[in-house]
């Protein structure tokens, strides 16, 4: 058996996830993909392995692996489902023109306050700063 598919057997065995060809094609397709791919994205990169996958399979199987840990969902508050594969604490810079997504180091803002449990019961689970402004590319274009 290849390496890479043990691995994937091994890592879906660890998250409780059944083993498809589909999934694993997704998996590594989004493994070799930079940055915050949207399922849209990843379903046209997808597409030239699997010609016959829908978006549908594509959305569903991102949402998997996301509710299952695999990788994580990059923010809420981007207006489509950003998914996070860079599992190394660092915060996000988020264009607001075209909304691309770019990862800046953890230590570029110092330790948060990082308390397990905040105000009113909320419970932290990670620390996630957003710094929303216009990427180079943008501020380039006229206007």
């Amino acid at each position: 058996m290849p390496e890479t598919l043990r691995s994937f057997r091994e890592l879906c065995a660890r998250h409780g996830i059944a083993v498809t060809h589909q999934r694993q094609v997704l998996y590594e397709t989004m493994q070799g993909m930079y940055g915050h791919p949207s399922p849209e994205e990843v379903f046209e990169a997808v597409k030239q392995r699997i010609p016959s996958i829908s978006l549908a399979t594509v959305y569903k199987n991102i949402h998997l692996f996301v509710e299952s840990g695999v990788f994580r969902e990059l923010s809420m508050h981007h207006g489509t489902l950003r998914v996070e594969m860079n599992d190394v604490p660092h915060h996000h810079m988020v264009c607001s023109v075209c909304r691309k997504v770019t990862d800046l180091p953890d230590g570029e803002f110092g330790a948060p306050l990082l308390q397990t449990a905040m105000p009113g019961g909320f419970l932290v689970e990670r620390v996630s700063i957003d710094v929303i402004g216009v990427c180079p590319d943008c501020q380039a274009r006229p206007n």
